[in-house]
């Protein structure tokens, strides 16, 4: 059996390792939105943390035996504690400045810590081993699906679609928008607006240490693995619109199809895809497909 006239399994497999790249897009670019929509910081260190995650869950397995499942609660949690230590000690003091210096602190600080973990542990990668409970495939029959990429796609969905509730429909996240707005009034009503920029910060550094955990068992851990990454999730954002939560994780998975499908039809073009969409979207929208016009 055929699609567009390529075999199906192919086609349905090129189609899966989109939708897993666009998984791995949402769940950074989330991060970034809610950095960036609610603080007003680009988070250029976002890829770094994103490595950090999947070097925590490695040395945590590799020097202290923690297996896979509390690598996942306990690596984003060490990373968003390191996310408050950036925050407290230097993103605050950028606020009322240009977005421009948080951009260039955060790109310095990315710099700093990739060099680190390369004197470290050198440029080559570290596997880390898919949990027994997720190894092996499922046959749907029309294809073979992996157990470990299916979790990594229902994992992602429940994250962002979590992340996007709490934001957007609770009264936790309309105190985190109106702080980022007018910080004097809402502090009038008694809300610690320093302690809950702090944790923003902190949560959308956990959200990118999450997305590492996730990638471990799929790909090499790495000191670049990051930085590798963070461009393409810049342009998802951009795609998205600069701090539109939703549209952060609808533009992600829909551009991970979009990069398999790629492959399959025209596979030199699978690495710029993602760009030549940012160019359309912004000569036509320049605020991204679900931003707000200024």
């Amino acid at each position: 059996m055929e699609i567009f006239g390529i075999p199906h399994q192919a086609f349905l497999g090129q189609l899966l390792l989109g939708l897993v790249n666009g998984a791995f897009y949402a769940m950074l670019s989330l991060g970034l939105a809610v950095i960036f929509g609610l603080l007003g910081v680009v988070n250029f260190a976002h890829g770094a943390l994103y490595m950090l995650g999947a070097f925590a869950a490695w040395i945590m397995l590799d020097k202290f035996g923690i297996n896979y499942w509390f690598a996942l609660v306990l690596a984003p949690l060490v990373v968003g504690a390191f996310g408050v230590v950036i925050e407290r000690l230097l993103l605050k003091h950028l606020y009322k400045l240009d977005p421009l210096y948080g951009l260039l602190l955060t790109f310095g600080l990315a710099l700093i810590v990739e060099g680190v973990f390369r004197e470290l542990y050198g440029a080559s990668g570290q596997s880390y081993p898919v949990p027994e409970l997720l190894s092996g495939a499922t046959n749907l029959g029309f294809m073979i699906l992996p157990n470990y990429r299916a979790w990594v796609v229902l994992v992602s969905l429940v994250v962002c679609l979590g992340t996007w509730f709490i934001i957007e429909r609770t009264s936790l996240g309309a105190n985190l928008r109106a702080g980022t707005e007018n910080a004097a009034l809402v502090q009038t009503f008694g809300i610690n607006v320093p302690m809950m920029v702090m944790l923003t910060y902190g949560a959308g550094a956990a959200l990118a240490a999450l997305a590492g955990v996730l990638a471990a068992p799929i790909i090499q851990v790495n000191p670049l693995m990051g930085s590798n990454l963070i461009i393409v999730v810049f342009a998802v954002v951009v795609i998205g619109g600069m701090g539109s939560i939703l549209g952060s994780v609808i533009t992600g998975l829909a551009l991970g199809l979009v990069e398999g499908m790629t492959r399959v039809f025209y596979p030199e073009a699978s690495s710029i895809v993602v760009f030549v969409v940012m160019v359309i979207v912004l000569m036509v929208r320049p605020a991204g497909l679900f931003g707000k016009e200024a």
